[in-house]
């Protein structure tokens, strides 16, 4: 497993945890990454994004509550939804990672720890989410 890809299973988890606790301190983030396996570059892309997401959360949920039509987030799947800030993440704020790798990592990491759906569900929403801020046309 590459060491981006492991980042973003251990951003994915933390940021599941901050989820659940309501606690999104960096120091919860800390704590978080020195209790799980990973490399030092592993857990860098992950503290990356998730300290990312939680400091741009309110755009990224507008964004994504835009895109997914017909869904609230309070109705998502906790990780479905985790995995959709993600990668919205990466397609705003992060020039330095290609449009379609963020959203081909999505979409296996939400096949992984997702339900059945969640693959297609992801794809579909990132697709919305790529042409409202123009990546896409």
């Amino acid at each position: 497993m590459g060491i981006r890809r492991k980042g973003r299973e251990l951003a994915l988890q933390a940021l599941y945890q901050m989820e659940m606790t309501g606690d999104e301190s960096p120091a919860s983030l800390e704590f978080f990454l020195t209790h799980f396996e990973g490399s030092p570059g592993a857990k860098d892309f992950a503290r990356r994004l998730a300290s990312g997401v939680v400091a741009h959360r309110k755009e990224i949920d507008r964004l994504i509550e835009r895109c997914a039509e017909h869904w609230r987030l309070k109705r998502m799947a906790k990780v479905d939804l985790t995995v959709l800030r993600m990668a919205t993440y990466e397609l705003l704020f992060c020039p330095d990672i290609p449009m379609n790798v963020s959203m081909d990592e999505a979409i296996e990491i939400g096949r992984r720890y997702g339900s059945g759906d969640s693959a297609t569900f992801i794809n579909g929403v990132l697709d919305q989410v790529a042409y409202a801020s123009g990546m896409k046309e």
